[in-house]
């Protein structure tokens, strides 16, 4: 019988363990596949010929497809969330997001995120923790950057004893 859900999950990302200056270099890379960046653009009925008309894009300056920037932010967030979200009980918000080089299908994408600040809460099980994400491609360029708030379980209330 498996254990308890807790014992997938870190035991070192409570509100707690974050520090103010803490930098992270996530595990885990990321290649995005052209399922992943066509696929979503088709849901959400995103109509910009840059991410589904090969032709197009290779007859212009780009010289190919283009990957959705809403596929690049989800793909950096949902790597850094091992370290930065394990322990998550809300995502509260994201600012400056910003794409800063364009991703294309065979790319792949690596996160790195830093504690920007840690405060109280609300909630006496759980505080706040706001991060900066930047996603690398395989070349060590920055294409993506962005801050995000999250509350985050305490320790002290939630941790098995």
């Amino acid at each position: 019988m498996p254990g308890p859900i807790s014992s997938l999950t870190g035991n070192d990302n409570y509100f707690e363990d974050f520090e103010v200056g803490k930098k992270y270099e996530h595990a885990r890379g990321k290649t995005v596949t052209e399922m992943d960046g066509v696929l979503i653009t088709n849901m959400v009925m995103n109509t910009a010929q840059g991410h589904f008309n090969e032709d197009q894009m290779a007859k212009g300056p780009m010289g190919q497809r283009i990957v959705f920037g809403g596929v690049t932010a989800s793909m950096v967030i949902g790597l850094a969330m091992q370290d930065t979200g394990e322990q998550a009980l809300a995502e509260l918000g994201m600012t400056g997001i910003r794409f800063r080089v364009s991703v294309h299908h065979g790319d792949t994408l690596y996160a790195f995120s830093e504690v920007l600040e840690t405060r109280e809460s609300d909630r006496p099980d759980a505080g706040i923790v706001h991060f900066a994400h930047r996603g690398l491609n395989q070349d060590g360029k920055v294409v993506f950057e962005g801050e995000r708030s999250v509350l985050i379980k305490r320790r002290s209330h939630w941790a098995e004893r």
